[in-house]
């Protein structure tokens, strides 16, 4: 599923290289012709519970469909050793909750068994690296596409990226982990983004609009959104089904969020229908800064915690959308954060269609 993210990104570079594409960059945005960078680490196969459907599996197979795909694509993969600090943490959780959290990290250091938060959710020894590491990406790879991070001479900005983690994070609710989700990994970064940095004031990103076409409505993100007029979330996702929130009635506290609930079975044209006539337009009425992605790829019809019937080529078109409505709207800038998606084999299937 990675090879959709790659392969849209690098044709939207590839038509703007030839003029059919185009936007002004915002300072330190990079030029036109700055690849896709991919951000992830091997530290994220850490966080691992025997016979969990959120495995290390999920990661294993997009790191090395990364190494093959970068070779024929052009992009650089970049392995990390960003870990989040409490201060990134703290501005979307509260302070108790990561305190609470750090607590339980330690506590994991002196138990042989994992230990659980919920019916879902379970800390193992690997979960503190893993989870900052996922966390910390995030904010690495904002700081990338908004300019911020030192590069080599000569070498550009990227305006997309792609981070590649786990655990997943867009169910972590500002008090509570839940559904997988520890941290709140694109909320961290969406926050990183709107703080300025001492000095670079100029790369903030004012309004960040976060896209979630994960099969599960992401409650977390939502939650983080809520009442904050410079953040938009946007979302379809199967309804019923967990967390049991995201009805199209929740809209926010300034009109700032958007829920299309699908239901059982709906497919490529019920999926394609609400990005294209609902959520979009109302990505290019907000006009973010940054557009960021909780890409789950658990739509897939062969998913099993899920009964969508969405298939490879719509995870490939929702991207393609987002990418040029972001030309549009954010010079391009685009961070997308890997959710959910739990059919190890689906994964592989993808390659071969890409």
């Amino acid at each position: 599923m990675t090879n959709v993210l790659f392969a849209v990104f690098d044709c939207v570079s590839k038509l703007q290289r030839v003029g059919m594409v185009g936007a002004t960059p915002l300072p330190g945005a990079g030029s036109h012709d700055s690849p896709l960078t991919v951000f992830t680490s091997s530290d994220c196969l850490g966080h691992h519970i025997l016979g969990h459907p959120e495995s290390p599996q999920r990661l294993q197979q997009l790191l090395n469909t990364s190494v093959t795909t970068s070779r024929e694509l052009g992009f650089p993969v970049h392995h990390s050793m960003a870990r989040a600090t409490k201060d990134n943490l703290e501005r979307v959780h509260d302070r108790k909750y990561v305190e609470r959290m750090y607590h339980l990290f330690q506590e994991m250091q002196e138990r042989a068994s994992p230990l659980p938060l919920d019916g879902d959710t379970t800390l193992s020894q690997g979960t503190e690296v893993a989870a900052l590491r996922a966390a910390g990406i995030v904010v690495q790879a904002v700081d990338a596409v908004l300019g911020r991070a030192p590069l080599p001479e000569g070498q550009t900005a990227p305006r997309r990226a792609f981070a590649m983690v786990r655990p997943p994070g867009h169910h972590a609710e500002p008090d509570k982990a839940m559904g997988f989700c520890i941290f709140n990994n694109v909320m961290v970064g969406c926050a990183h983004a709107q703080s300025p940095l001492h000095g670079m004031a100029h790369t903030t990103a004012a309004r960040v609009a976060v896209l979630d076409f994960d099969v599960h409505h992401g409650n977390g993100d939502q939650a983080m959104c809520w009442d904050h007029r410079d953040r938009f979330y946007a979302s379809t996702h199967q309804a019923p089904l967990f967390p049991g929130t995201g009805a199209a009635t929740e809209t926010g506290a300034y009109d700032n969020v958007v829920n299309v609930p699908l239901v059982h079975g709906a497919g490529s044209q019920e999926f394609r229908a609400a990005w294209r006539d609902v959520i979009l337009p109302r990505v290019t009425a907000f006009a973010p800064d940054l557009v960021m992605i909780s890409a789950g790829f658990d739509g897939h019809w062969r998913d099993p915690l899920a009964n969508l019937a969405l298939d490879e080529a719509d995870f490939y078109w929702v991207t393609k959308e987002i990418v040029q409505v972001a030309e549009t709207v954010s010079a391009g800038r685009v961070v997308s954060v890997l959710e959910g998606g739990y059919d190890i084999e689906a994964l592989g299937e993808m390659d071969n269609y890409y």
